[in-house]
């Protein structure tokens, strides 16, 4: 606090100036005159000018003015120091007295507060606000090697791990209580890190890693070393390198990873590299603003948990409908069709309690239960929900209203030969699938999903058809009056319990195979399908021996049956045919015959 006095009168003898504080106002009366000054139109509040009470203030309060003046005087005889604040020569506050104790600690106190300041604005030395602060080594050989004594290491970025327990049940009779309750620990964690060092004046440190970059070379560690113009030891680099070359003849490589080193000897300079290759160069041929690129896929790597035929019938006249092609026999069309999956996600606004029977409107070759009143009650062998007694027991049995768990209460008592996980799935609030998340073939009677379901996922369909002006029904259908909350009762195509053991396994298809492209164009569009011979290590496109031997595998496939006029005449190219045996536009080749790489 300060203030003016802009004129004193010259008055003979002494003229006392007493201050008073009353209500944060500062009042100056002469102790001679009757008129006093005015209250302080904006009042303040004076420091107490107790140094053990001052601390840091804010950039907004105004420093002392320069003509105040803080002095310390240390009193030998007493051992203690006083504290003045003045103006000149003046004391404009109380003098304020120490021992030497508590001026040990009122010091300590003011230079630990501003080290700590300069320390938050950057500004003390050779040190900055970081955190790790630069470090200093002595000793003349390490300046002489690193040309400096400095290292200084800069991190920079952000982590975050996140950890949780999943803990799922399934009330499956089939599975033993133990297995029903399944927990798993979730761990994530998400890394982005930059790190830049100096050692000296020579050596650089380059640390960028990201756990969620999309590339591998995205994430880059690089130490060098870099000598003077007179040093033998140009440049030593570890790490990410690259390798330039200035021939054509032999090009250099941008993404290794290892060793590099540069030597100089005279007017000679020695490049050594040792280093893992973590790239590849990949050409890409684009005519006419598509682009032309190289596939292969093994046999084993058809499309799983994605294709499924709608029943067995479909699956056991799959090769005879597609032997004249491209002609399809089977005069069936698949009119109506609802498809049922287990529901993982928060949508319900199309969800059900369904039912799901895997001998649901087979014929008697495909009915594997063993309960007498679930056999086929009606010759004929195409699907229908009249053909066997299943569908007519559940309907008679819960004409009402049908419960879920009424219905898996009835149902249980006829194991083993008829068991959940194997004959029936029960799931409650199913999704249905919409019209923009799967494909039919409304003439050879299978479905395709645009993602593959996971192993504990059950998929179940209700569909309607015509056969030579007759209509069948395999399951209901919503738009049937099925009304919720009755159960719906459907044809099961896929179980939480999927293996070669149980007959849902031969519905699932293993002849489609995606080839990673899309759109897919006719023109220049080449096929092959070749085996590699044992003896020679080469890929032919024909087997040596066997009951096809030395025939052209795309014949054998069923692949090449045509020209390029769709006429019957072989011509030792693949057959493109739109929904039959290729789908442009997802890019997946169809075989069309059920077993492609079988007996």
């Amino acid at each position: 606090m300060w203030f003016v006095i802009s004129c004193i009168p010259a008055l003979s003898g002494n003229l006392t100036i007493p201050a008073y504080e009353f209500n944060n106002n500062l009042i100056l009366q002469d102790s001679t005159l009757t008129d006093t000054v005015p209250d302080l139109r904006y009042p303040f509040r004076d420091d107490s000018g107790d140094p053990f009470q001052a601390g840091y203030k804010s950039g907004l309060y105004l420093n002392y003015p320069s003509n105040i003046e803080r002095v310390i005087t240390y009193n030998p005889e007493t051992n203690e120091y006083t504290i003045s604040e003045k103006i000149g020569n003046l004391d404009y506050r109380s003098p304020v007295t120490m021992s030497l104790e508590e001026f040990k600690k009122w010091e300590f106190d003011q230079e630990v507060r501003e080290y700590w300041r300069q320390r938050a604005t950057g500004n003390i030395g050779d040190f900055r606000s970081s955190l790790i602060p630069q470090i200093r080594v002595g000793g003349e050989g390490f300046d002489k090697v690193f040309g400096s004594n400095i290292i200084n290491i800069v991190p920079q970025g952000s982590a975050e791990l996140i950890f949780g327990i999943n803990t799922s049940r399934i009330d499956n009779p089939a599975l033993s209580e133990r297995l029903r309750k399944v927990t798993t620990f979730d761990f994530q964690e998400k890394i982005q890190m930059n790190v830049t060092g100096t050692i000296g004046e020579k050596v650089k440190l380059g640390v960028n890693y990201n756990t969620e970059a999309t590339f591998d070379f995205e994430n880059q560690t690089k130490l060098e070393y870099a000598g003077k113009e007179d040093e033998i030891i140009k440049k030593i680099e570890a790490g990410n390198i690259t390798f330039p070359l200035t021939g054509t003849l032999i090009t250099g490589s941008q993404s290794l990873f290892g060793l590099k080193t540069e030597l100089q000897f005279g007017k000679l300079t020695v490049t050594t590299v040792f280093s893992q290759q973590k790239g590849e160069t990949s050409v890409i041929d684009v005519k006419g603003g598509a682009q032309v690129e190289e596939f292969e896929v093994e046999a084993i790597d058809y499309e799983a948990n994605k294709h499924f035929f709608l029943s067995h019938y479909f699956r056991d006249n799959y090769d005879v409908a597609l032997k004249n092609l491209p002609v399809i026999n089977t005069g069936i069309n698949i009119e109506k069709i609802e498809v049922w999956v287990t529901n993982k996600s928060s949508r319900f606004e199309e969800s059900r309690n369904i039912l799901a029977l895997m001998d649901l409107a087979e014929s008697s070759a495909h009915i594997y239960n063993t309960v007498p009143e679930f056999q086929q009650t009606i010759p004929g062998i195409y699907p229908d929900n009249e053909l066997n007694g299943q569908y007519e027991a559940m309907n008679t049995t819960y004409s009402g209203i049908r419960n879920i768990n009424d219905i898996t209460s009835t149902l249980a008592p006829l194991e083993p030969g008829f068991t959940i996980g194997q004959d029936y799935e029960k799931i409650e609030n199913a999704r249905k699938l919409t019209e923009r998340e799967y494909t039919i073939h409304r003439q050879l009677g299978y479905i395709s999903l645009n993602s593959a379901l996971n192993a504990d996922e059950v998929l179940a369909v209700a569909y309607e058809y015509t056969l030579i002006g007759k209509v069948y029904k395999v399951g209901e259908l919503t738009i049937d009056g099925v009304s919720a909350p009755n159960t719906l009762i459907l044809k099961l195509l896929k179980g939480t319990n999927l293996t070669p053991r149980l007959p849902t396994w031969d519905l699932m298809m293993k002849n489609i195979y995606s080839i990673g492209a899309y759109q897919v164009e006719r023109k220049d569009f080449q096929l092959n399908v070749l085996y590699r011979d044992d003896k020679t290590g080469n890929a032919i496109n024909y087997i040596t021996e066997g009951n096809i031997a030395n025939e052209i595998l795309l014949q054998v496939m069923n692949l090449d049956n045509l020209d390029t006029q769709l006429d019957p005449n072989p011509d030792g190219m693949f057959d493109f045919m739109e929904g039959i045996t290729i789908n442009k536009s997802n890019g997946r080749i169809i075989f069309p015959v059920l077993e492609t790489f079988g007996s």
